[in-house]
């Protein structure tokens, strides 16, 4: 089924959809409700539920979303094992990791969690709203997808891979069918094909038909828009450019890798995507990294996009998921010339470059990080390598070291990693509890956080997602 992207009025601004629950529900409404593309991050989303679970449900609001859902025999097996009716004063339960391929045993929860986000995301508005998932993190794409389509979701927007077999993915599962997704393993032989399968029927019977939402692929290449739009075309509503100021993963340089004097990864030309060639392409595109200024959405219009993609500035308002003690450690580093920010190459197991602000008593300190005990409960950044009777497995360089080698990955590969799934569930306010002490948070953020100081001087630190639109799109 194509999609015609020329009838329809697409959002000016799309509110990125970062993080471990920063982009939570809350943020993505009060966006939705302004008539822009609010957005919830599909990372993480079934451990962030039960975590929400197990602090005693503040509100209601997961409960009161879970009684909505189409099987509420599966709601009833997630709240016996989950529900804390007070707040909890031990460590989580944790969601069960896939030891071979396969053995997703809690597909459900993700499925129950993306439909609680989105549900919550879309309520009292009628505007649109959106999902951000990555590519690398593919054993929870299926399910957390068709979690997002039971709740009506309007938009998926992908990056940090190439998320070709995600239109076939949505065109199925919206007609209530099975799906499949390629999984990229590491140490596969020539000729062998490993896949991820998802059947609505596991999770109610004769699944009904849902709307078939827009695809936005998250691209910082023009070679990739070209090899999608290609390979894609029925299913793409319009793409997503991320330049490396933008916050999070960022796409590693093309060709080979230098670095700064910091250690920091150089772009050059190389990395630069030419507007004109993408517009060429005739679908619609946003600009991301670097856009969250009123000047910046004027230039992107005028270059031929629809609009911008912000996300530092919607990161620090006061309906983001941020540690309430987080945010105001970074707000206050901003206001007194103190924010710094580090591209490093090495944080993530991904091996994508990931930008990490420096916070005091976080992941970005050097002591912080070597005091840490490496462990790796949530895995969502695991890669699937095969194992030599031709099975799979799963490891993460930022996992205990004998573990990783034991599993045949490389020394050299565990060097300066770390585990960011249970890094940003703790700068979401979801720590673990690790004996006597919690797992340390990692902020990340985009080089616009270097220029938000002027923001702040005229909305003050408390603003609101409502402030940063009106910022970005002034009333005449």
């Amino acid at each position: 089924m194509q999609i015609d992207t020329t009838i329809f009025a697409h959002p000016t601004i799309i509110q990125g959809g970062m993080g471990v629950a920063i982009s939570n529900w809350r943020l993505a409404r009060a966006v939705s409700q302004l008539g822009q593309l609010g957005v919830v991050s599909g990372t993480g989303l079934d451990n962030v539920m039960i975590r929400r679970l197990q602090d005693g449900d503040k509100n209601g609001y997961v409960r009161m979303a879970l009684e909505e859902f189409p099987n509420q025999a599966l709601v009833k097996t997630a709240l016996e094992k989950y529900f804390v009716a007070n707040e909890k004063k031990h460590a989580y339960k944790v969601a069960s990791l896939p030891s071979s391929l396969g053995a997703m045993g809690t597909d459900f929860l993700s499925v129950l969690a993306a439909f609680v986000e989105v549900w919550l995301a879309k309520q009292g508005h009628n505007g649109m709203v959106g999902i951000n998932l990555l590519t690398k993190i593919q054993t929870h794409t299926l399910p957390t997808l068709y979690g997002a389509l039971l709740a009506n979701v309007d938009y998926v927007l992908m990056g940090a891979g190439i998320p070709r077999d995600i239109p076939d993915v949505l065109e199925k599962l919206s007609l209530g069918g099975p799906a499949t997704l390629k999984l990229e393993v590491s140490g596969a032989l020539q000729g062998e094909s490993f896949t991820l399968e998802f059947d609505p029927n596991e999770i109610q019977a004769a699944p009904r038909l849902l709307t078939r939402p827009y695809f936005l692929p998250i691209i910082a290449s023009n070679v990739l828009a070209t090899m999608l739009a290609r390979k894609c075309s029925t299913g793409i509503s319009g793409f997503i450019v991320e330049m490396p100021s933008a916050g999070g993963h960022n796409a590693p340089p093309r060709g080979e890798v230098h670095l700064d004097g910091l250690g920091q990864p150089i772009y050059g030309t190389r990395d630069e995507v030419d507007l004109v060639q993408l517009k060429a392409l005739g679908y619609p595109f946003w600009l991301a990294g670097g856009t969250g200024s009123p000047q910046a959405l004027q230039t992107a219009l005028k270059q031929g996009a629809t609009g911008i993609q912000v996300g530092t500035l919607f990161a620090y308002a006061q309906e983001s998921g941020f540690a309430p003690e987080l945010k105001q450690a970074v707000l206050e580093q901003i206001q007194t010339n103190a924010i710094r920010i580090f591209t490093d190459p090495r944080a993530s197991p991904t091996g994508f470059p990931f930008k990490v602000v420096e916070v005091p008593n976080t992941l970005s300190e050097n002591t912080v990080f070597a005091t840490r005990a490496r462990v790796c409960d949530l895995g969502y950044l695991r890669e699937a390598y095969r194992l030599e009777d031709g099975s799979i497995g799963f490891r993460c360089a930022s996992e205990p070291v004998t573990t990783y080698l034991k599993k045949g990955g490389k020394l050299e590969d565990t060097i300066g990693r770390k585990c960011l799934c249970n890094a940003l569930m703790a700068s979401a306010d979801y720590p673990q509890t690790r004996g006597k002490s919690l797992e340390p948070a990692l902020v990340t953020s985009g080089d616009e956080l270097l220029h938000m100081n002027d923001f702040l001087k005229q909305y003050g630190a408390n603003y609101t997602a409502t402030d940063v639109v009106q910022y970005l799109l002034p009333v005449e």
